[in-house]
C-alpha cells in the first residue's frame, strides 16, 4: 500500500481576510515621506502576513493537512536595492520562530516554489546573481523558523532561451558557484514548455536533486511516457529526509490546457495513482487548483467514494 498526503497552495478559501501575500510596492514606500515610517509599514505588513500564516497553519491542523507550500511574499520589499540596510529578519524574528514551532509541533510539511524570475541558468549575470539572493531570503526565513531547508524549495529548470542543451548545461556551470547551503535547500520540477520529464531528470541525476514530477505539465510536454521513468524519478529521492512530492493539477479546458483548473479531475489522478502506487511507501501530492484548501475538500470527498482506498484523515488515504 501507498499513503498519498494532500497538501495545497498558501492562500485558503475558508478563511476570510487571512491573505499571507499582502505587499507594498516601492512606488508607495516612496510616497511616505519619512522613511523610517515606511519601513515600519513594511514590518507591520510583514508581521501581517505572519500571523496570517499562523493562522492558516491552525487550519489545517483542524482540517488534518499536513503539507502546506508558503507563499513567497512574506515579506515584500525584503531584497529590494534601496532597502539593503533594513534588517527585516529583526522585528520577524519571534513570528517565524512561532511559525516554526508551530509546524514542527503538528508536523507539517512545509516548503516554498520562488516567483518564475528566479532563474539559475539564465546567462545574464544580474538575473543569475538576484535568483540567489532570493534563493537566500527563502533559505534564511527557513533556518529561522527552525526548519531544516534540505528540500524545501521547489523551482523549475528556468529559460530554455531556444536551446535546450545548452540551457541545460548553464544550469550545471551555474549550480557549480551556487552556495551549497541553497543546493541542499533545492528540488526541480519539470514544466509544461522547456524542460520535459527526462530533460529535468538529466540535471537531477547528475546533480543529485530531488525530482518533483508534475503529471499536468508532462501531459502537456512530453516526450516519452512518464510511467517508464518512474523508477529513476523515485531514485533522485533516495538521499532526501522527505517522502517524495509531486503536483497535481487539471487543465482549465480542452482549449485552455496549460492553465490550472478550478479543482482536480479525480480520474486522471486515481489513474496516476493506480500506476504508482505500491512502488513508494508514501507521497506528497502538492494540489496546484484555483480553489486551493476547497480543491482539496472537494478531492477528498470524491477520494470517499473509490473502492481501493482506505482514509486516514482529512487530507491523507491508503491506496490499497
Amino acid at each position: 500500500m501507498t499513503i498519498i498526503r494532500l497538501g495545497y497552495v498558501a492562500m485558503s478559501m475558508e478563511l476570510k481576510n487571512a491573505s499571507p501575500s499582502k505587499t507594498m510596492t516601492f512606488a508607495q514606500f516612496q510616497k511616505i515621506k519619512n522613511r523610517e515610517a515606511a519601513i515600519r509599514k513594511l514590518e507591520s505588513i510583514a508581521q501581517l502576513n505572519l500571523q496570517n500564516t499562523l493562522r492558516l497553519l491552525k487550519h489545517n491542523v483542524a482540517s488534518r493537512i499536513h503539507f502546506y507550500r508558503l507563499t513567497s511574499r512574506l515579506i515584500p520589499l525584503a531584497n529590494h536595492e534601496e532597502l539593503l540596510d533594513w534588517d527585516y529578519m529583526k522585528p520577524l524574528h519571534a513570528k517565524l520562530i512561532e511559525i516554526g514551532d508551530f509546524a514542527s509541533k503538528h508536523q507539517i510539511r512545509i516548503d516554498f516554489h520562488p516567483d518564475h524570475f528566479v532563474l539559475l541558468n539564465s546567462p545574464k549575470k544580474d538575473i543569475f546573481k538576484n535568483s540567489i539572493k532570493t534563493l537566500k531570503l527563502h533559505y534564511l526565513l527557513l533556518k529561522r523558523m527552525g526548519i531544516d531547508p534540505t528540500h524545501r524549495c521547489v523551482m523549475h529548470v528556468g529559460g530554455n532561451y531556444k536551446e535546450t542543451v545548452t540551457s541545460l548545461e548553464r544550469f550545471i556551470d551555474n549550480w557549480m558557484v551556487t552556495p551549497r547551503p541553497i543546493q541542499k535547500m533545492i528540488m526541480l520540477e519539470n514544466d509544461d514548455t522547456s524542460f520535459s520529464l527526462k530533460d529535468t531528470l538529466y540535471l537531477c541525476e547528475k546533480l543529485d536533486i530531488p525530482l518533483v514530477f508534475d503529471y499536468h505539465h508532462h501531459l502537456v510536454h512530453h516526450h516519452s511516457n512518464w510511467e517508464e521513468d518512474w523508477d529513476r524519478v523515485v531514485q533522485t529521492w533516495r538521499h532526501s529526509p522527505l517522502p517524495i512530492k509531486m503536483h497535481i493539477s487539471s487543465p482549465k479546458s480542452d482549449k485552455e490546457v496549460r492553465h490550472h483548473s478550478d479543482y482536480v479531475d479525480i480520474d486522471m489522478f486515481i489513474k496516476f495513482l493506480n500506476v504508482i502506487k505500491g512502488s513508494i511507501p508514501q507521497i506528497d501530492c502538492m494540489i496546484e487548483a484555483k480553489k486551493k484548501d476547497e480543491a482539496l475538500f472537494k478531492l477528498m470527498d470524491e477520494v470517499r467514494t473509490k473502492a481501493n482506498v482506505e482514509i486516514i484523515d482529512g487530507s491523507s488515504f491508503f491506496l490499497k
